[in-house]
């Protein structure tokens, strides 16, 4: 049993009988009151989707499932196509991996986790860090020396996130996955 603090997207959770992927998790904190949880969830066996909420000290059934350690091969629309060590293929719908689809890109080497429920291959976890080319980003602003200053840049994949001042197109830059957040260049 895991709380709905604890539940991250590509967590497989129990709830009405059924196996539901996680795609999205929201918090919301406010001044007295308890934390709640907004989970965007997909169903695994009827391909519906819904989102519910829960109080953040709410206990939710996990669900323990295969995983294998692969990497990506290609894009087979709607598929992703991820390989394990002994070649063999897995397809991955593009709406299960989430905010996972923006740091997939060709020739990747990172490996991923895939998640099989009844052998069928549902999500896929990105490492925790992933490094990506900036393919786009404005110019520096000169003497703008007060803080910790940010600006938006266009990764490899097509996403956009705030990375650090200094950063230029064509510079390399570690990302977290689990905040979509830039952490250095590299």
């Amino acid at each position: 049993m895991k709380t709905a603090h604890e539940i991250r997207p590509g967590n497989v959770i129990m709830l009405d009988g059924n196996p539901w992927v996680v795609l999205k998790t929201e918090t919301t904190r406010s001044g007295r009151n308890a934390a709640i949880v907004k989970l965007k969830l997909k169903n695994v066996l009827l391909d519906s989707t819904t989102e519910t909420s829960f109080k953040g000290e709410d206990k939710l059934d996990s669900i323990i499932l295969e995983r294998l350690d692969c990497t990506y091969s290609y894009f087979a629309d709607p598929m992703y196509v991820f390989m394990d060590a002994e070649y063999n293929q897995y397809d991955v719908e593009a709406e299960n991996l989430g905010d996972a689809a923006a740091y997939i890109v060709d020739g990747m080497e990172d490996i991923c986790q895939v998640t099989f429920y009844e052998e069928k291959a549902i999500s896929v976890e990105l490492p925790i860090v992933v490094t990506r080319e900036v393919t786009y980003t404005e110019p520096s602003a000169r003497g703008d020396t007060s803080g910790k200053v940010m600006k938006p840049a266009t990764i490899a994949g097509g996403s956009t996130l705030s990375v650090a001042d200094f950063v230029k197109t064509g510079d390399f830059i570690e990302i977290d996955t689990r905040t979509n957040e830039f952490k250095k260049r590299v």
